[in-house]
């Protein structure tokens, strides 16, 4: 039987604080998701003014990016080349750029995904919180 690593909880408050970090420094108002490996919630944090949409939006861009086991900008990229099937992939709704998978020794062992701003911005925060466990 084959052993992999998986996230903790303070590995979760260590992302969520560090992606919170980067977008206070850049007075972004964001949603910010930590998921496993299945996609299962592990944490939220909601910034002061960020649109409650992201709410929604957020946890799903980091279950796409799990369950998917790649950035979830290669989705969004397919879609607007056309590939519009993507739409209709089952299990998969957040297929907006912004959320990023975590690996670690070779394994996807979660993800983080941001949602509020520019998306190459929402994944920038993404990228900084699994900086933090890295």
């Amino acid at each position: 039987m084959k052993t992999k690593p998986f996230l903790t909880a303070d590995d979760v408050k260590a992302i969520l604080a560090a992606a919170e970090r980067h977008a206070l420094e850049n007075q972004w108002a964001v949603t910010i998701a930590v998921v496993d490996d299945g996609g299962h919630l592990l944490g939220m944090l909601r910034l002061d003014g960020a649109a409650p949409i992201s709410a929604q939006i957020t946890p799903a861009k980091a279950a796409a990016a799990a369950l998917g086991r790649r950035e979830t900008k290669v989705y969004d990229d397919l879609i607007n080349d056309g590939r519009f099937s993507f739409l209709s992939a089952p299990g998969l709704s957040g297929l907006l750029e912004g959320g990023v998978p975590i690996i670690v020794d070779g394994h996807v062992v979660g993800a983080v995904a941001a949602g509020g701003v520019k998306s190459s911005d929402d994944a920038a925060i993404a990228r900084a919180g699994i900086a933090a466990i890295a």
